[in-house]
């Protein structure tokens, strides 16, 4: 899709961060934005920023791990524009601690509901639509994540969504439908993500019965360390940008993370154990 002008681009988790990025960099490429979020203040404030690019821009609040919601959402945006072209299946939450001996069931449900159902509800709502125009591209957001170890909800969904995403690629590629994907996995990028507890849904908090351990916590304060200092999400705009005008497959923003997989590749080509490797070690 090299040309965007006047075109409809639908992004989920689009009121802050990766999100709001991408509304800004598409609609500066003349495009059409349908900003989706849970955030209602937030939307609106994202939705004012972006229409001083001059194109058509509508919020639309939406809860992408509820079918019924991502429905409103596809039957808004072509109530507005019609016609979508670029889906970025983007909103995502990083859930709370991690590890073997903290598995709560209402955390992982959270999760996975949100970072993985959100991008499947986005495949049901728009896809038929992509394939009946035979034009379109879609992004799914994962994770460097989505290709190390951890035992948690975060990375169980993101390893899902790489695998569902190179799927539908190898599926458009094969039935020739002209559909572009791309499977976006960040490394550590400034965001709000260890923040998503500010909109976690009452019914999924744990326990007040179960608490992390010393280690579990000390964990999340280095991710979150590291999350603060990650590459800008304009420059990861920039990336996605690219990615759907060059209809390429793969966007990663640390090649040194990407390295790090050699092993675990190598390991499965060797049919050999993997040596241990954790996402606080890059």
């Amino acid at each position: 899709m090299r040309d965007l002008s006047g075109k409809t681009a639908v992004i989920t988790g689009a009121a802050s961060g990766m999100g709001r990025a991408f509304a800004n960099r598409f609609a500066k490429a003349g495009m059409n934005i349908v900003m989706s979020d849970i955030e209602e203040p937030r939307l609106d404030e994202a939705v004012e920023e972006v229409s001083a690019h001059g194109t058509g821009v509508i919020g639309q609040i939406t809860d992408v791990s509820e079918s019924a919601s991502m429905d409103e959402l596809g039957e808004r945006a072509f109530a507005e524009f019609d016609s979508v072209h670029v889906v970025c299946n983007n909103a995502g939450v990083g859930g709370g601690r991690t590890g073997s001996d903290y598995v709560v069931e209402t955390d992982w449900r959270w999760v996975i509901d949100v970072n993985l159902w959100g991008v499947i509800h986005g495949h049901r709502v728009f896809m038929p639509h992509l394939l009946e125009r035979g034009e379109g591209h879609v992004v799914n957001t994962a994770s460097i994540l989505g290709h190390l170890p951890s035992h948690s909800a975060y990375v169980a969904a993101k390893w899902g969504v790489v695998g569902i995403t190179l799927g539908l690629y190898n599926e458009m590629i094969a039935m020739d439908t002209g559909i572009g994907v791309s499977c976006l996995c960040p490394g550590w990028v400034a965001t709000d993500l260890m923040n998503s507890e500010r909109n976690r849904p009452e019914s999924t908090m744990p326990s007040a019965l179960v608490e992390p351990t010393a280690e579990q916590e000390a964990a999340f304060a280095a991710v979150r360390e590291s999350v603060q200092a990650g590459m800008p999400a304009p420059e990861v705009a920039e990336l996605v940008h690219d990615a759907v005008v060059n209809e390429k497959f793969w966007i990663f923003t640390d090649m040194n993370m990407v390295a790090a997989l050699q092993d675990k590749h190598d390991s499965i080509t060797e049919n050999r154990n993997p040596a241990p490797i954790s996402i606080l070690d890059l």
